[in-house]
């Protein structure tokens, strides 16, 4: 998902909308011979994600800007550790240095957050997944992150595969005929390929859904009591997913219920962007004005 082509995309963007016309300041104040060296330095402690996008906001703003990434995407950081260096004309420096430091410390913040859940599951089987509750535009960088942090992506959009969710089940069912006759209709018009997961709010629907034969059922918002009793009563039928209700003082919990994956929004659509910094050092010819 995340390929030079998108990333190429998206910085762009975010350089035009943040310097439609230029960057007047640093145009207005900065020599045009003026270098600069730069260090991207931990703040905090986490996991990193996003040096690629990072690189981008430089080189995108001037190609004569050089990014030495010093972690890898998914590696461990300490407070103080130096993330990358940044070396080129001043100006470009520090017109990329906003975008640059935005895309880095959210996707870092994402991969931090998304190693301490899987941190919490760890000696079961459950897999951390993302939704698709992603900032609109960035859902490749924000899956990517999580990722980083060690966890994995569910569908990335709409045209990836057929989930049913309680509403979908109202309008299918709502001439009277059964779940499963629904469900096993809409298996009969799908390529082989295609993946078919249903949600269920409720024990008791879980049999109906099964017998028509769906790759992955939701369990959603069930008690840690129900998620037992539900995986106990799809005994190996389907691959299961546990939703709502997925903090980090629950996860370990559901995990150890049996589930084989545990979905959660929080992961993309509540987190904290990481504490990371950009110290510029310039340098310039003494001779120089701003021109």
């Amino acid at each position: 998902m995340l390929t030079p082509q998108h990333i190429d995309r998206v910085v762009s963007l975010a350089l035009e909308e943040d310097a439609p016309w230029g960057d007047l300041t640093s145009e207005t104040l900065i020599p045009a011979t003026a270098t600069a060296t730069a260090r991207l330095v931990a703040r905090e402690s986490g996991v990193f994600s996003g040096g690629a996008v990072f690189a981008a906001a430089f080189t995108l703003t001037d190609s004569a800007i050089s990014v030495d990434l010093l972690v890898a995407d998914g590696e461990a950081f300490e407070t103080g550790d130096e993330l990358a260096s940044v070396t080129g004309p001043a100006r470009g420096v520090l017109q990329a240095e906003r975008i640059g430091l935005n895309f880095v410390q959210r996707m870092s913040g994402i991969a931090t957050q998304t190693a301490r859940y899987v941190e919490r599951v760890a000696g079961t089987k459950a897999r951390i997944v993302d939704t698709r509750k992603t900032t609109p535009g960035l859902r490749a960088f924000e899956r990517h992150a999580v990722r980083s942090g060690g966890g994995f992506n569910h569908r990335f959009s709409l045209s990836d595969a057929v989930m049913a969710k309680d509403n979908h089940l109202a309008v299918l069912t709502a001439g009277g005929i059964s779940v499963t006759d629904a469900l096993l209709e809409v298996r009969s018009r799908l390529s082989h390929t295609t993946h078919l997961e249903v949600e269920v709010d409720r024990l008791d629907q879980i049999e109906s859904v099964l017998a028509a034969g769906v790759d992955t059922i939701m369990l959603d918002n069930f008690s840690l009591d129900e998620l037992r009793e539900g995986v106990a009563l799809v005994a190996g039928r389907a691959i299961i997913e546990a939703s709502g209700n997925v903090t980090l003082d629950t996860v370990g919990a559901i995990a150890r219920t049996g589930v084989d994956v545990i979905s959660s929004g929080a992961l993309t659509h509540s987190i904290r962007s990481l504490d990371l910094g950009l110290d510029v050092a310039l340098s310039a010819d003494p001779d120089a004005v701003p021109r």
